[in-house]
This record gives structure tokens, sequence and C-alpha cells, in this order.
């Protein structure tokens, strides 16, 4: 569900929220007491848009930090009870999520105001075309399962594995561009996909 934070509706963050956010907390208070039993382990599927926030994508990635931020305060909770927990933070990953995605935001963006439509129709046009190509060229599902599971298996894991080409570069770059060095580089990212405007040549 991703839209200019101006353009989506309250309801739409509050249901983003839910499935991206609200369903892991709830799943995992239903099964701490066992997995407390059990000296179990907590696999949260988050994303590098856990770390860096793309325009029109602040629901998707406000649910994400926030799970990041959860996952890390349950971790130096359940630690000394035996309990790990580990993110995973998958980059492009090739499944039908992100042309979902693209497809979901055209609803909101659709229904976005002629000013908002001169604000932000370019924008959204342009965050497309580079998540489409992203999972396109991205990990295969079968490999990011990989990762998974490995963060289930390994007797002594991480506290965060990436997965995909994408997702560890982007990672560091958060951790070592200033925030106006980054929004460069993310716009000069973005330029080339923006719709090309139109222009008219008159005569006298």
């Amino acid at each position: 569900m991703n839209a200019p934070v101006e353009a989506l509706p309250m309801a739409q963050w509050r249901w983003v929220f839910e499935v991206n956010l609200f369903g892991h907390v709830a799943v995992t208070r239903a099964l701490l007491p066992a997995l407390l039993r059990g000296r179990g382990r907590v696999i949260n599927i988050s994303s590098v848009g856990g770390k860096v926030a793309m325009a029109t994508y602040g629901a998707y990635a406000g649910a994400k930090f926030a799970l990041e931020a959860v996952s890390d305060s349950l971790r130096r909770e359940v630690a000394p009870l035996g309990v790990r927990v580990v993110v995973v933070e998958p980059g492009g990953v090739r499944t039908e999520m992100a042309t979902r995605g693209i497809a979901t935001a055209n609803d909101p963006a659709a229904r976005m105001t002629p000013e908002q439509h001169e604000r932000y129709g370019g924008l959204v046009q342009a965050t497309d075309a580079p998540t489409a190509s992203g999972t396109a060229s991205g990990l295969t599902a079968d490999a990011a399962a990989r990762v998974v599971a490995k963060a289930v298996t390994t007797r002594r894991p991480r506290t965060r594995y990436t997965a995909g080409r994408d997702a560890a570069p982007i990672t560091r770059l958060t951790r070592v561009l200033p925030d106006r060095a980054l929004d460069r580089v993310i716009a000069a990212n973005l330029r080339c996909h923006h719709p090309k405007v139109a222009t008219r040549a008159y005569s006298g």
C-alpha cells in the first residue's frame, strides 16, 4: 500500500500496520509461553524498508521500522530466558508482492485530489518502475527461504540477516551516509523514472 503520506487514507494506514506490525505482535504473544518453555526462536520478516523509507512508502516503512524496534525490545526481554529473536531484512524478491503493491497503490493515487496529483503524480509513477525492476531482478523465493532457514537453524544466529543483492548495500548506506546525502542518492535514482513533461513549440 504505497502512496504519499498526504494521500493515503487513515483506514489504509491502519490496515498496513495491522498486517505488517500488529499481526506479528499478536502471533508472537500467543506463542511466547510455548517458546519460553522450549527455548525457541522468533524470526520476524522485516524489509530493507525497515531501514530506509522511500517516498510513497511511509505506511509500509513505518510499520517495518516499528517491527525492527519491537524485535529489538523483545530480544532484550527474552534473551535471558533462552529465546532468540532474529530479524530477516529482504530486498527485492521475485514474488507477486510488488506487482500487487503497484496495482493497489494505483487506487489511492487515482483518488488523489487534483492538487495532490499535481504535487505527487510524477513521484508515484517514478516509484513504480524501480520497485518492479528490483523485484524482477531480485532473489528467488527459494533463495530467500534459505536465508530464513539459516536464521532458524544456526546454533548462534546473528540478530539480523539481509536477503538479496540489494539488501546489504542499502542497509550499509543508511549507516554511513548522512540523511541529506541519502536523500540525494534516492532522488537521483528516481529522477530517470519521472515521466517526461511534453513541451510544445509555438510560432508567432
